[in-house]
């Protein structure tokens, strides 16, 4: 079985997460493609992408939002995604035991003795006349009947887990601050979520685990876990192995992928490229080595904006009043700092709406 190196994993995720060489293709296809972006920082999928598409339009995004192709949801490891509305509406279903049981796993004490499927019940009886609603506004309506959880363990087991919701517009729009308002997603969408498949039948395991490797791969079935949150997905992977391509890492890792899927030459060229807070190119691992050192792995869930230089990451970057400022995690070569430069002064523009280009490169800290 052929050993793929750290150097060979981290070329074919560049190129499976479209940052080896922006892509041409329509935003909407895009977040189909990634398998949705992590968007709990309401701004960062819109850096997310203009560091993957080429000639990237925002507005675009924001269009696709408030047209209800794509939405914000509660999903992939109980973490607020953007996601096409076609996959919210067929995956929703196949998350709903890991997100009951993550939402338990923080409020377990507080929503002890509670009946969970009569509560999902009452809130949407509540959510029925239409209107969207904050949290505190729904567990509000059903605090008297509920006392004893308190408003963040119910509003929390409700929102994220009981009842499928959108995150409506205007939050997550382009430079546009706004406080979240829910809806059930078939209301909002004009469609039930997809049923549950039948048991001894998993589609939905099967496809995502397609668009994972399609996404991600080469991976472990570790690492596809860690994306998706889901622990029952050994049959799905079971039932497509004969379709899939082995390897090994170096760790003697069994490594899944496509037979077609794209896994470049490890000395192929890497730019530069700037990642916003929480994304999957990152976190859509358990075994995170292959794009960012052990020593920096708590940057990747501690919300660190990350650059990649030469494929790794090397620095952090924030904006501050239009400038985007580079910390670098360790040493950088003359060429690598222009090209981190050059790179930073076009997504200062980016995020300026071309106002200005300053970037700021920081002396290394650590």
């Amino acid at each position: 079985m052929r050993v793929l190196d750290t150097r060979a994993l981290n070329r074919a995720t560049l190129a499976r997460q479209l940052l080896l060489d922006r892509a041409d293709v329509p935003v909407l296809d895009a977040v189909a493609h990634l398998g949705g972006l992590q968007a709990q920082e309401p701004q960062e999928p819109f850096v997310g992408l203009w560091s993957r598409l080429r000639a990237f339009d925002p507005g675009v995004l924001s269009d696709l939002l408030t047209g209800r192709r794509v939405v914000r949801t509660h999903l992939m490891r109980r973490t607020v995604h953007l996601v096409t509305a076609e996959d919210a509406l067929a995956w929703r279903a196949r998350h709903d035991t890991m997100l009951r049981q993550r939402v338990l796993g923080t409020y377990r004490r507080e929503l002890d003795g509670t009946d969970l499927d009569e509560l999902a019940t009452a809130g949407r009886a509540v959510m029925a006349d239409g209107e969207p609603r904050s949290m505190a506004e729904l567990t509000r309506a059903l605090a008297p009947r509920w006392p004893t959880p308190g408003p963040r363990a119910l509003g929390e087991m409700l929102i994220a887990a009981l009842i499928p919701m959108a995150q409506l517009p205007p939050r997550g729009l382009w430079r546009t601050k706004a406080g979240v308002r829910n809806l059930p997603l078939s209301a909002w969408l004009g469609r039930e979520v997809d049923p549950p498949a039948p048991k001894g039948c998993d589609p939905v395991g099967k496809a995502l685990v397609h668009r994972y490797l399609a996404a991600f791969g080469p991976a472990a079935s570790a690492d596809l876990r860690a994306w998706c949150g889901l622990a029952g997905l050994p049959a799905a992977v079971a039932a497509l192995r004969e379709e899939l391509v082995c390897f090994r890492d170096e760790r003697g890792r069994e490594l899944l992928d496509l037979p077609d899927a794209p896994r470049p030459d490890p000395d192929t060229p890497a730019p530069v490229r700037f990642l916003p807070a929480f994304d999957n190119a990152v976190l859509g691992y358990h075994d995170r080595g292959r794009i960012i050192d052990d020593a920096y792995r708590g940057l990747s869930v501690t919300g660190a904006r990350v650059v990649l230089v030469d494929g790794r990451v090397a620095a952090t970057w924030t904006l501050k009043a239009d400038t985007v400022i580079v910390t670098p995690l360790r040493h950088l070569p003359r060429g690598d700092r222009t090209a981190v430069a050059e790179q930073g002064q076009a997504l200062a523009s980016f995020l300026s709406d071309n106002a200005g280009d300053r970037v700021q490169i920081s002396e290394v800290t650590r």
